[in-house]
């Protein structure tokens, strides 16, 4: 990069021998503000989200996201249970894939395991959604106080329906149909 500065009395001078015409200066300090400003925009932007209502906008690194993403290493749609095998766990009781154990999960609170958080907003009313935040695909971490809360961008979610309760996430965490099947909750 070039540093260019010019003043009358840098030796600069015209073809008449007086000292040029100063015109703008450029110095270094002007330079860097001017690519922390550019570079300041650019992080803004990657941090943007998608408003116009279509789900899906390009990311930071130019690749496509969701505000409804299936869970990480799933295979699209039928993530969640939605194909004919829904993971069998070879249980003769033609339950599905065992989530967690009755006892693990809190009454009014709830328990992440796997790819799922299970809860049970009332006594005996047990519910699974994706720990894939519909924000940004963060997985979530916690479930407290009848939330689910994302670290990622502070979105919250409902433990009885997965519906936003607040943050940037406007969908709900989708839901897997569950049931109790002796002393365990399995996929239904």
């Amino acid at each position: 990069m070039t540093d260019v500065q010019t003043s009358p009395d840098a030796g600069t001078t015209g073809t008449d021998g007086k000292a040029a015409a100063t015109g703008t200066v450029t110095s270094r300090r002007v330079v860097l503000v001017g690519a922390g400003a550019l570079g300041a925009g650019c992080l803004l932007a990657a941090c943007g989200t998608n408003t116009a209502g279509t789900g899906t906008a390009t990311g930071a690194n130019g690749g496509d996201f969701s505000n409804n993403p299936a869970p990480a290493g799933s295979k699209g749609a039928d993530a969640l249970g939605g194909g004919s095998n829904s993971g069998n766990s070879g249980d003769s009781s033609g339950g599905g894939e065992t989530l967690v154990a009755v006892a693990d999960v809190p009454e009014g609170g709830g328990i992440i395991k796997g790819d799922y958080v299970i809860t049970q907003p009332e006594k005996g009313t047990y519910k699974a959604f994706s720990k894939v935040c519909t924000h940004q695909g963060c997985p979530v971490n916690k479930v407290d106080g009848g939330n689910i809360l994302c670290p990622c961008h502070g979105s919250s979610f409902s433990i009885t329906d997965g519906t936003p309760t607040g943050g940037p996430a406007t969908k709900a965490l989708p839901e897997k149909k569950v049931k109790v099947d002796g002393d365990n909750i399995v996929a239904a």
